[in-house]
């Protein structure tokens, strides 16, 4: 948006501020000011800024023979991710309620490959960071690197002191919801993390190693992030009742001034325009400065349309589950043995105990509970000594205690079993938010599936983790769900693949993680949906499958893209002038509008060889049903690494009621069979009833 008359506008913004004076809560306007109307006789923008503030003062009579002088305050400004005005959203944690095997980093692949993230540095917006925690030492850490600005600002209970060569930066950000509710007492004015979210996310995506590691002998084992040798940068912007959009704007704005080189955000909000959501208008700022964003799709789950922010210049990440099973094993008096599912945090003498049906409430004792719902396969919360077992295996033991002498039963608690059994994985979340995203459905989301559902890692030891009974435990490092968990695993991802190949966009990051996504569980099997007695998934829960950072080191071929680009895909959006220039820059133009982006999911496109030298590729294609597909040419031949070539396709399908959403796929194969390059196809007809 370009402001002719700024000052203008601006009085008429602060004067519905002093409106709202005589109240406790205030209204915080975020307005895009086009620098380019900058008088010379300025500086800097913040002066100016700030110039137009103190020339406009205003003056409200609250009551007969009262007046309240409003001192308008400049909060923010905004210089780098920002370039728009929206509303002052509230912000809500991707958090439902040990990094694992799925995403099989070992000492071989992309880990030496990147040094480990060696020099990369990932900036957190979330809750804060427990500083204290042994998974931010800086062990094993180099030396900080030179193109960081950042700082670690002291504040409440946080000294400079408490960063290192792992935590290298923290600030924190609430100017914007302190004026908001200026009665609203924050009981943590610093960097300091009191929930617990930022620092589980923060320490999944770059923790350092830790040895010997366990939810209460759940899970043991070392803890480290993806990416263990990338520096983290931690900003706070939620508080104790949440967060708004001017302060996450605020902490993005200044990641990208400090220098970070991934952002990752486990937040949502509750807008859906992208001209108004603070992280679409944000994000789009950081990727036009080579910064790839990552969010978390949400957990508004299992209903299509459910992903609030859709948003095409951004990574978004839904949740599935892992390897691992957090076992209580039932030992019946007959021999039979069933792995159940338990997190009681502690061993209990459940031995060789009488075993009695109760019909009335379908369960066996209180030790054995039956259950399908799949909210229960993601909960850190098992207060009392129990195990769960499936309706099917149930059968079996209802028969025992029913008929068998003197039945009996023991369960033996704080196992972990890792591999196929009892469940297949990875499996999607049934509360991850499904696509397509209400924000704009013109490119398929979500775009990959991390590891979510019950993952361990740091965490403030001074709040509850969980309880026996009525009695709270304390623990470093907890289990969490959600997809506020499986984001920070892809932005880890992310840095590594920026250690490795510094060259490279945001874009070919993320086609370089798409791509080579895994559609396929640890049986081979297409991967299944939680939420629909596991039938298999589509690409609106899957996007492009299971991250795979070592397949992903070396794609073959990418997808890249522009700030042009996506400056093209704004101006194709039917948006108002003022609309689209919220969200790019005003020095930008749109004499080219296109929504046809150089997309891993969408049509028209242009790939780039980044394999070592000439390559061939023919196509191979997983037709949707009730739909023909016709690609042109049949076959890609590079003569040398970064050529480029085009290729198109022509779908037609029937618009039915029955194959609403049909998925299926397009893979690019090197003739050798070295590099599979595999892009989702979702055929949607009736787009308008995704409601």
């Amino acid at each position: 948006m370009e402001f002719h008359n700024p000052v203008a506008l601006v009085l008429l913004l602060l004067f519905l501020l002093a409106h709202n004076a005589h109240s406790a809560k205030r209204s915080v306007y975020i307005v895009h000011m086009d620098k380019t109307f900058m008088p010379k006789a300025f500086s800097d923008h913040y002066f100016w800024y700030s110039s137009i503030l103190k020339s406009s003062n205003s003056v409200v009579q609250t009551s007969p023979g009262e007046v309240d002088k409003t001192e308008p305050k400049l909060i923010y400004a905004y210089d780098n991710a920002f370039h728009g005005k929206s509303r002052n959203n509230r912000l809500l944690l991707h958090l439902r309620n040990f990094f694992s095997g799925p995403m099989n980093l070992t000492a071989t692949g992309i880990w030496p490959a990147s040094q480990y993230g060696k020099g990369v540095i990932i900036g957190v917006i979330d809750s804060g960071i427990w500083p204290e925690s042994p998974s931010f030492n800086d062990d094993g850490m180099t030396e900080i690197p030179a193109k960081w600005k950042g700082i670690c600002q002291e504040g409440q209970e946080f000294n400079s002191s408490l960063c290192n060569k792992k935590l290298i930066g923290a600030r924190y950000f609430n100017a914007g919801f302190r004026a908001a509710d200026p009665d609203f007492h924050i009981t943590m004015n610093s960097a300091r993390d009191t929930d617990g979210h930022g620092t589980h996310v923060a320490s999944i995506a770059a923790g350092n190693f830790v040895n010997n590691v366990s939810f209460f002998g759940y899970s043991p084992g070392t803890a480290r992030g993806v990416a263990p040798r990338a520096g983290l940068a931690v900003y706070k912007v939620l508080w104790e009742s949440g967060g708004v959009g001017s302060d996450i704007i605020a902490g993005i704005d200044q990641a990208v001034a400090d220098g970070v080189d991934i952002i990752s955000v486990s937040i949502g909000v509750r807008a859906f325009d992208l001209y108004e959501n603070p992280l679409s208008i944000a994000s789009f700022g950081a990727r036009e400065k080579g910064i790839l964003v990552s969010v978390s799709a949400g957990n508004r789950g299992p209903s299509l349309r459910t992903i609030r922010s859709g948003i095409p210049w951004a990574v978004v990440v839904t949740s599935g589950t892992i390897d691992r099973w957090l076992a209580g094993t039932l030992t019946l008096g007959n021999g039979k043995i069933i792995t159940g599912w338990s997190t009681y945090p502690a061993r209990a003498t459940v031995r060789n105990l009488p075993l009695v049906y109760n019909k009335t409430l379908s369960a066996c004792n209180s030790t054995i509970i039956i259950a399908e719902d799949p909210s229960i396969f993601r909960s850190n919360s098992f207060p009392h000594p129990g195990v769960v077992i499936t309706p099917m295996e149930a059968r079996e033991v209802i028969d025992y205690a029913s008929n068998g002498h003197e039945p009996r039963a023991t369960i033996d608690f704080q196992e972990t079993v890792i591999g196929t059994k009892p469940r297949a994985a990875p499996a999607l979340s049934d509360s991850a938010s499904r696509g397509p995203g209400r924000s704009y459905d013109g490119i398929l989301k979500p775009d990959l599936l991390a590891p979510g559902v019950l993952i361990l890692a740091a965490y403030n030891p001074q709040i509850t983790g969980t309880r026996i009974g009525n009695k709270s435990l304390s623990t470093d490092y907890n289990i969490l769900s959600g997809t506020s968990m499986a984001c920070p695993h892809v932005s880890g991802t992310a840095a590594l693949l920026k250690a490795a190949h510094p060259e490279w966009s945001p874009a070919a990051i993320q086609s370089a993680m798409m791509t080579t996504a895994n559609p396929l569980d640890n049986t081979n099997q297409p991967i299944k949906d939680m939420a629909f007695n596991y039938r298999a998934t589509t690409p609106l829960g899957v996007g492009s499958g299971l991250v795979d950072p070592n397949r992903a080191l070396d794609p073959g071929l990418i997808y890249d893209a522009s700030p042009q680009d996506l400056v093209n895909l704004v101006c194709s959006m039917n948006f108002t002038r003022e609309q689209t220039q919220t969200i790019v820059r005003s020095n930008y133009n749109c004499s080219n509008p296109s929504s046809d982006l150089n997309y891993p999911s969408t049509f028209q496109r242009i790939v780039t060889n980044v394999g070592n030298g000439a390559a061939k590729y023919t196509f191979k294609l997983e037709v949707p049903e009730n739909t023909t597909i016709r690609i042109r040419p049949q076959t890609l031949v590079f003569r040398k690494k970064y050529e480029k070539q085009r290729y198109s396709l022509t779908i037609r399908y029937r618009a039915d009621i029955e194959f609403q959403h049909r998925p299926g796929s397009i893979s690019w194969i090197e003739e050798n069979g070295k590099y599979v390059v595999r892009s989702p196809i979702m055929v949607s007809a009736g787009a308008d009833n995704f409601e």
